[in-house]
């Protein structure tokens, strides 16, 4: 782009940006996945499926099995993940704060369930920051790295694609973004093993929630 862009909207996925999930549901999907007879680790379990839609973790799940799951494993994953959400669920540290300092319009983007996203936006007291501004891709049917739930998402708020910065911590959403035309910030601090990955593809990486209104503001978003 030749001229400067002010951003009109900020996207920010969910889990792992805006509520320290991705641990705790991942570990429920590696248990759930071993009672089924396939057995991963915690750490595998996040190196394959962070960011991944439900579906493509099942695909993944059965083609280790060699057979389908049980006709209940779905349900029993997200019934499991919501009890861990409401024993152990938290904000990412220093999101509150960041919000505050935000002026611009922020909405969520995820790949996740609306009754998912509302519980843990709603358990972390996050909820009033989003609500009617929440965009599920089971509501679209379109699943990152996909760009059409990022493009539902500004259309609907009416913001242009060029115009939107994102906030992502998985490669699936960045790269979903960056189809969508959108500017994208990498948030590492969950994960920094995937810094130099994110790197390659985002248009900064930050690691501190309390660096995202700076970056907000810098020539690499507002180029």
């Amino acid at each position: 782009m030749n001229a400067r862009v002010t951003p009109e909207l900020i996207i920010f996925d969910s889990d792992g940006v805006l509520v320290d999930s991705e641990v705790i549901a991942l570990t429920v999907f590696a248990r759930i996945a071993a009672e089924e007879g396939v057995a991963i680790s915690v750490e595998d379990a996040v190196r394959c499926f962070r960011g991944v839609k439900m579906a493509d973790c099942v695909r993944e799940i059965e083609r280790r099995l060699g057979r389908g799951v049980r006709e209940s494993f779905i349900a029993d994953v997200r019934q499991a993940t919501a009890l861990a959400f409401d024993a152990e669920l938290r904000p990412v540290d220093g999101i509150h704060a960041a919000l505050a300092e935000i002026n611009i319009p922020v909405c969520v983007a995820s790949n996740g369930p609306m009754s998912k996203l509302t519980q843990a936006l709603g358990l972390t007291k996050l909820l009033g920051h989003f609500e009617g501004r929440i965009f599920s891709a089971y509501e679209v049917g379109s699943w990152k790295p996909d760009p059409g739930l990022f493009l539902h998402a500004a259309r609907t708020m009416g913001a242009q694609p060029p115009a939107c910065v994102v906030v992502e911590d998985s490669m699936s959403g960045a790269r979903g973004a960056k189809a969508a035309g959108m500017k994208v910030l990498g948030f590492a601090g969950g994960h920094p093993e995937a810094e130099q990955e994110l790197a390659a593809i985002c248009d900064g990486v930050f690691h501190r929630m309390s660096d995202l209104p700076a970056l907000l503001a810098s020539p690499a978003v507002r180029a």
